[in-house]
């Protein structure tokens, strides 16, 4: 299911925020900046919607959703309208209730922000999304993280260390400048994609014995 236009819409009484699912996150913490509200700096180089990032509780730079979730509207499997607030939506690491419970879709969240000073707030976001340039594939084709960090490391760290920086399945190709991301560099498949993660999983499996949990859905694939 994808939400976007026509469902977006923002609505903000100081620190709180109303939003609905499809509005884009990158929009949301630019607006929070410019009003000078702090606790979305992280989310300025996130792409996707906000619904997304509640569903898997997007964060970076030791932000994410689960701090500033108040409250989230949402629709069951049956069409009924059901209310979390955030201890009910049982955010973890990269994950929520919404990716576990099968049929509920998020619509509406409340965000409780803090009052921050703006150039102060807007000085932090720039230096994140001024890092993440600096690390991560911006502006190619990509889907983001694939693996989740395992405890205590770093998915990135283990793919480079393994070797995997360059590995390439068709045009899908592990990313020379961050290894925890496959970019497609012309005409790359899902199953071209799929073959490539099973390969990267494996090499660190070998090297360091540990398993990496997967960041991305797959769709399609048993």
């Amino acid at each position: 299911m994808r939400i976007g236009r026509g469902l977006d819409r923002v609505v903000w009484d100081g620190p709180r925020v109303m939003v609905e699912a499809g509005a884009p996150l990158p929009r949301l913490a630019k607006e929070a900046a410019q009003r000078g509200f702090s606790g979305l700096e992280f989310a300025g180089g996130i792409p996707g919607t906000v619904g997304g990032a509640l569903v898997m509780n997007a964060g970076a730079h030791n932000g994410c959703m689960a701090y500033v979730v108040r409250r989230v509207l949402a629709v069951g499997a049956a069409g009924d309208l059901v209310e979390l607030d955030g201890e009910e939506m049982e955010f973890t690491y990269r994950s929520s209730r919404l990716q576990r419970e099968q049929g509920l879709v998020a619509v509406q969240a409340e965000l409780v922000l803090a009052p921050g000073d703006p150039e102060e707030v807007r000085a932090k976001m720039r230096a994140y999304l001024e890092r993440r340039r600096r690390t991560q594939p911006l502006g190619t084709k990509n889907a983001g993280s694939i693996f989740k960090n395992p405890p205590g490391d770093f998915a990135g760290r283990l793919l480079e260390l393994a070797g995997c920086k360059g590995m390439a399945v068709g045009d899908a190709v592990v990313s020379p400048l961050h290894a925890n991301f496959i970019i497609n560099r012309g005409a790359a498949t899902a199953a071209d994609v799929r073959r490539l993660i099973d390969r990267m999983r494996s090499r660190v499996q070998q090297e360091f014995g540990v398993e990496l949990e997967l960041e991305v859905g797959l769709l399609g694939f048993a």
